[in-house]
């Protein structure tokens, strides 16, 4: 939460601790997830311009060293903000970009993780986000009508040609990863989860086990009983729910890299002070057994 130091008080993404990429690229274990900082329908821009470049330098200032975008947040719109905001970037800043959709309109997503949309999309990110290479690249969903395998080695070629430094996967299953890891190392894995929606919990031992990063995605989601532990959680401990929620899954792996995604600074910062929220083991079981979870 909010440290004492001297007259000053500290808040910061650090006490979440910390998680290795690939080996190499240490980041803290609370992220930023940047879907939000477009516009409504993740269409077009944002209504607060302003308003989202402050958000994403807010974040930095906060410890966040992580961020997770994709070229179909916008479309463009997301990674364009944080060029934007935060270019030249920070020497610890780790940007996640992701590719494989295509976007007709307002909530509309379409498969394409052809080798030639990849290539595009990822020298697009690049130009966008005003990189030399990107740190880590997800292929954000496999597409049925593309051999997995297919789509891999497009980014394999494009990550020996210097323009990804490490390749990850999002939406997908533990057969999906292993097929994947035959070609080349898989960083991290992001796929829909929380404590009230578990149903990627074989996945997240599957990375656990593998030192493999997993990103939740929807991290906040909560059912309905599983609402009103939180609230009883939270209101003992003198926290938000949403506190505790963040603070079960940085308890549930040290492999868990939470992104909450926001485009207020007030729930920015709510969402940075779970990084010191230390759950007691009765806590967590209890959260981690109940048995009804997704309403």
């Amino acid at each position: 939460m909010k440290k004492k130091n001297g007259s000053r008080e500290t808040l910061s993404a650090a006490s979440s601790g910390t998680i290795s990429l690939g080996g190499e690229l240490t980041v803290n274990r609370l992220g930023y997830g940047a879907m939000r900082i477009t516009g409504e329908g993740v269409w077009g821009p944002p209504k607060d311009r302003a308003g989202a470049i402050a958000v994403l330098r807010r974040a930095i200032e906060l410890g966040i060293n992580f961020i997770d975008t994709a070229d179909s947040y916008g479309p463009y719109i997301s990674e364009e903000l944080i060029a934007e905001a935060l270019a030249p970037y920070p020497k610890d800043l780790v940007i996640a970009t992701k590719g494989g959709w295509n976007r007709p309109g307002p909530n509309q997503w379409t498969h394409d993780a052809t080798p030639a949309h990849l290539r595009q999309a990822v020298e697009g990110s690049l130009k966008r986000l005003r990189l030399d290479r990107i740190d880590v690249y997800q292929l954000h969903v496999p597409d049925p009508v593309v051999p997995l395998q297919a789509s891999i080695e497009a980014l394999c070629n494009m990550q020996s040609e210097g323009k990804i430094r490490f390749v990850a996967l999002s939406n997908v299953t533990v057969e999906h990863i292993e097929r994947a890891r035959k070609i080349l190392p898989i960083v991290s894995v992001q796929n829909r989860y929380s404590f009230a929606d578990r149903e990627w919990d074989h996945v997240v031992d599957y990375c656990e086990r593998n030192g493999i990063a997993f990103i939740p995605w929807f991290p906040l989601g909560a059912g309905t009983v599983a609402g009103r532990l939180l609230e009883r959680i939270a209101k003992a401990r003198h926290v938000k729910p949403i506190q505790v929620a963040l603070a079960w899954l940085l308890k549930r792996s040290p492999m868990m890299l939470p992104i909450p995604g926001t485009s207020s600074i007030a729930h920015l910062e709510e969402n940075v002070q779970a990084s010191s929220l230390q759950l007691t083991e009765e806590e967590f079981l209890e959260l981690t057994g109940i048995t009804e979870l997704a309403s």
